[in-house]
């Protein structure tokens, strides 16, 4: 299976960046993801765990990155296990440009699966990982966006509690 797509991500490319190297964001936007840890040198190991048609599975599995471009490219290499449910492997090339309004993150993937969820037949996955994939994105583009003005009068957080609106990690770099 095969997907490419854009997404205009309103913060400037530095900000983008850090957060996909960031396990804390990318746990936070991955749908189902329940632990993440690693770093963007060493490689990410997660727990995700999915519905997918009738078969609902927990996948562990590690994700390297390579081909890193300071700011601009990356491509991401996976692979998780679930057991009788199977198995899903793949990689994404991303490539983040300047854009009136942000950055814009373009990426393209390629995915296989195996055991009980290659038997789901063709268009129940490529709807998922369609799905899953907007999902991702929505919430990345929610934590890395600029911060609504409204959300910093009273946005006194614990230090253990992310906060959980839009714009988080840009004001923890901030």
């Amino acid at each position: 299976m095969k997907l490419s797509d854009a997404k205009l991500i309103p913060a400037d490319r530095e900000t983008v960046w850090q957060a996909l190297l960031s396990p804390e964001v990318l746990k936070e936007c991955v749908p189902g993801c329940t632990e993440m840890t690693g770093t963007a040198q060493d490689g990410f190991e997660a727990t995700v765990t999915q519905k997918v048609g009738p078969v609902k599975a927990t996948f562990k599995g590690a994700v390297t990155l390579s081909d890193m471009v300071d700011q601009t490219s990356l491509t991401l290499t996976g692979e998780g296990k679930g057991g009788a449910a199977g198995f899903a492997k793949g990689g994404a090339n991303v490539v983040l440009t300047d854009q009136d309004g942000g950055t814009l993150l373009s990426y393209e993937v390629e995915a296989k699966v195996g055991g009980k969820l290659a038997q789901l037949g063709s268009r129940i996955i490529d709807g998922f990982a369609k799905k899953m994939a907007d999902q991702f994105f929505e919430n990345f583009r929610d934590a890395v966006s600029e911060p609504d003005d409204t959300d910093s009068a009273g946005d006194q957080n614990d230090a253990d509690t992310p906060p959980a609106k839009k714009g988080w990690f840009k004001k923890l770099i901030s």
